[in-house]
């Protein structure tokens, strides 16, 4: 078959018809972290280095959580792309099949039984988080810092439990292949956030100025209203509600529950991989001092704000690749996923370049630090050079989540981000003498391996699937 634009013309349509949603979903996440940061920065740098710091150890959990709930999505999205040819053979027999309603009902099984899977995450995010806030100040940053960061972080602890379970909501219609709901409810929340942020920052409305603790009061309330406009939605529509009424006990089943941690735990472990190594280089660059932590806030911001667009494709992917698998359709599972990476690696060029061109303008907007300005600077040209090797490695653990591989890139991640990572930063830092450029330049180095190693991976699985279904 001969490839080219217009073969893959198509699939980029169709993938981006998914992906643009949670595009702007995670675009928006992001963005509301970008004005927390403008709005603290500018009330104080100690505010800005305390909300740097919560938000490090914060999605350190965050993120593993996170990652264990997208095991959902491809689950659910293998049984939809099957219920959908189902769907159109019985049209074509003109009856409905005994399969479709059991596909119906397997997918109100994943989501009574993520309920449950849910809360158990939940609790363990709060088992891990809660008995931080007494040792916030064991992190070795400056007193001022850990003192500012206490009062924030509570209350963003405190909003995991509304949160996972709109990120639950979420995945849930991602399998469905529904990625709309999630970006209108993600964005006009993110909305109220900004305003909270104005409303309780600097003191607006009749409120006294609370600086970084007004910000964690803005995230709270937003995040509560999430999954109350999620279940509200969900209810209201026929197709969704079906599932929601089919919720019931006797759908639970310590079977199914086992099934959703055998596939959510290495996904979570994987994000947690990652997410530790940031976290990890928030403290090691904290030891150095205020301004090399805010320098390396503003850089990591920038990178989390391009890298959103890779992780909205990553996303998308996920959901392609699972419903033409459901279909088996292992050719369109290759050119979709093939799309992905062509997508992707135009939004990183975008993003490389508003860092690396914008590099000596983009920090003013956050701070008017003398000595904190010409540090981001030079971590953004770093920081853009790394869009490439970030983005590429979150789409191929995104095809490897679609075809539910998840064990091999779990460990893939654990020896790139921990032990190749860390202490390559740590060397590069201290005793080679580079400062934070040389945790940057370790980024770069470590997440080359699994983007190299993860499509790889893809590549020989799908292989391993044609054999089969040919066997068959």
């Amino acid at each position: 078959m001969t490839y080219s634009f217009r073969t893959y013309w198509p699939y980029y349509k169709r993938n981006l018809r998914v992906a643009v949603p949670v595009m702007l979903t995670q675009f928006g996440a992001a963005m509301v972290g970008l004005a927390d940061s403008i709005m603290v920065g500018h009330y104080g740098t100690t505010d800005l280095a305390a909300v740097s710091f919560s938000n490090a150890v914060f999605f350190t959990v965050m993120v593993f959580s996170m990652g264990a709930l997208m095991g959902i999505t491809p689950l659910v999205g293998h049984v939809h792309g099957r219920l959908e040819k189902l769907k159109v053979e019985s049209l074509e027999l003109r009856e409905e099949s005994e399969e479709i309603a059991h596909k119906h009902e397997q997918i109100s099984s994943y989501l009574t039984n993520g309920l449950v899977y849910t809360a158990l995450i939940t609790l363990l995010s709060l088992a891990l988080l809660a008995p931080c806030i007494p040792f916030l100040d064991s992190f070795g940053q400056e007193p001022e810092v850990s003192a500012c960061a206490r009062p924030y972080f509570i209350l963003i602890v405190l909003s995991i439990v509304p949160f996972m379970l709109f990120c639950f909501c979420r995945q849930f219609l991602e399998g469905l292949g529904n990625t709309f709901v999630a970006m209108m409810i993600t964005l006009g929340c993110n909305l109220l956030n900004i305003f909270l942020n104005w409303v309780l920052i600097f003191g607006h409305c009749g409120f006294a100025p609370m600086g970084a603790e007004g910000a964690g009061w803005a995230s709270f309330i937003a995040r509560a209203l999430m999954p109350v406009c999620f279940i509200i939605v969900m209810i209201g529509k026929a197709d969704w509600r079906r599932y929601v009424s089919a919720i019931s006990k006797r759908l639970v089943t310590r079977r199914e529950v086992e099934h959703l941690i055998a596939i959510g735990t290495p996904i979570g472990l994987q994000s947690f991989a990652e997410a530790f190594l940031f976290t990890a280089s928030f403290v090691i660059i904290g030891w150095i001092s205020k301004e090399a932590l805010a320098a390396h806030h503003i850089a990591n911001q920038m990178a989390d704000l391009t890298f959103m667009l890779a992780l909205g494709i990553g996303s998308a992917t996920t959901i392609r690749v699972s419903h033409q698998l459901g279909k088996g359709d292992l050719q369109a599972v290759r050119m979709a996923s093939h799309a992905s990476v062509h997508l992707c690696l135009l939004m990183n060029t975008i993003g490389a370049a508003v860092m690396i061109f914008g590099r000596n303008y983009i920090p003013y907007i956050f701070t008017d630090d003398e000595q904190v300005i010409p540090v981001a600077s030079t971590l953004l040209i770093i920081a853009g050079t790394l869009q490439y090797v970030d983005g590429l490695q979150c789409i191929g653990a995104a095809m490897l989540r679609g075809i539910q591989d998840v064990r091999v890139p779990m460990r893939i991640a654990l020896f790139a981000y921990i032990g190749i990572a860390l202490p390559l930063g740590l060397y590069l830092t201290f005793p080679l003498g580079l400062g934070a450029k040389g945790m940057w330049i370790a980024f770069v180095i470590a997440l080359a391996i699994p983007a190299v190693l993860f499509h790889i991976r893809f590549n020989r699985q799908l292989k391993r699937l044609k054999y089969e279904q040919q066997s068959f």
